[in-house]
């Protein structure tokens, strides 16, 4: 899971900074296999808490350019006992069955067997593509309160014995992993969990460049990503953080030792970033950005999916943290952010929408 939090700021880690994109001669970087599937191009949409379900993947493919989408992470014990009381499955399953492929389901729990239990579920009567094991959320509900994500950074043996339970139970669905650098800036051990991850039987490692303690503060250390490397044998490694445009993924490409890039937040308000950033390692031009009236049609679709699953008011209010995404970063979002923030019902968003969404600036009318 990749967690949403505030915008980072400056550090003396390693950055990837904007750059004019300069194709070398060895691109486009070739497509990165996760055990028998073929991950092109080599661009992962990232799975996050209370972002990615369905109505956000559905627009992540109708503009392309993700090579593989994934769903929020579920709490495997919880998705036992749901199963075993003849509940719903998680509202987090939205959509996984039917949904087109490839597609990975991320779940996090510390017991290897339960966590096997629900993989050979996913893998067996859900056949979702890949298999992921969250050992990198920070959140302190997971962390200290489950003992789960980023924690069992410090417990590889721990980690070993969920993995290798994992793909057992899920073959010949690969189980891939994502992790940090470590728990805290004075205890990283990416090098050491990456040696594990592979031994116990993983299909692909991703590599978030911050530690548990770092959260999201800072700038991810895409240079502590690349030397984890040296340290794998076989499988791919996939770099995750920062990415928010398609010249930082070409950059992430050109300048570090990674087989594939992981995109998150930067995408939960631009779904077309995937596209932009493909079309990029293609050496083809990159699309522009969407007009504003393209970009309120396209915020508009998602919520008519998200309230078609939960709902008016359910809907309404799960959309507001999206419509605040798309928003973000133009003129006048903060106002619109103070208007969406509590509306209840349909006709109220549609309403805040049209009056506060930003809108293009009509063009200069020239003087005679």
């Amino acid at each position: 899971m990749q967690a949403v939090g505030p915008r980072p700021r400056s550090t003396p880690c390693s950055p990837i900074a904007p750059l004019a994109i300069t194709v070398p001669r060895n691109f486009p970087p070739p497509p990165i296999r996760i055990g028998d599937l073929v991950v092109d191009p080599p661009i992962l949409q990232a799975p996050m808490a209370g972002y990615t379900n369905a109505a956000f993947r559905q627009i992540v493919r109708q503009y392309g350019g993700a090579g593989l989408l994934a769903t929020e992470m579920v709490n495997a014990r919880g998705f036992v006992w749901l199963d075993e009381h003849t509940a719903e499955h998680p509202d987090r399953l939205w959509g996984v069955a039917d949904e087109p492929r490839p597609l990975a389901v991320q779940i996090w729990d510390n017991d290897p067997e339960t966590m096997a239990k629900v993989g050979r579920r996913l893998a067996q009567e859900y056949r979702v593509s890949v298999v992921d094991i969250n050992f990198g959320c920070p959140v302190r509900q997971v962390t200290e309160r489950a003992h789960s994500g980023s924690y069992l950074l410090r417990d590889p043996a721990r980690m070993h014995a969920i993995i290798s339970r994992l793909v057992e139970a899920c073959a010949p669905t690969p189980v891939t992993a994502k992790i940090r650098l470590g728990c805290s800036p004075c205890t990283i051990n990416c090098d050491e969990i990456a040696r594990v991850v592979e031994e116990a039987g993983a299909a692909a490692l991703t590599v978030h460049g911050r530690t548990a303690k770092d959260f999201f503060s800072g700038q991810a250390n895409w240079d502590r990503i690349s030397q984890i490397k040296q340290h794998l044998k076989r499988i791919p490694l996939i770099g995750n953080g920062d990415l928010d445009s398609a010249d930082k993924v070409v950059h992430a490409f050109q300048n570090y030792d990674v087989d594939g890039v992981m995109i998150a937040r930067a995408a939960l308000g631009r779904p077309w970033l995937f596209s932009q950033a493909a079309a990029a390692l293609r050496g083809e031009p990159i699309p522009a950005e969407p007009d504003l009236e393209t970009q309120r049609t396209c915020m508009l679709q998602h919520y008519r999916l998200v309230c078609d699953r939960f709902g008016p008011e359910k809907g309404t209010v799960l959309m507001r943290k999206f419509a605040c995404c798309y928003a973000q970063g133009k003129t006048g979002a903060r106002h619109f952010r103070s208007h969406v923030a509590n509306v209840v019902g349909v006709d109220e968003f549609l309403r805040v929408v049209d009056e506060y969404f930003p809108r293009d600036e009509p063009a200069a009318t020239a003087q005679p």
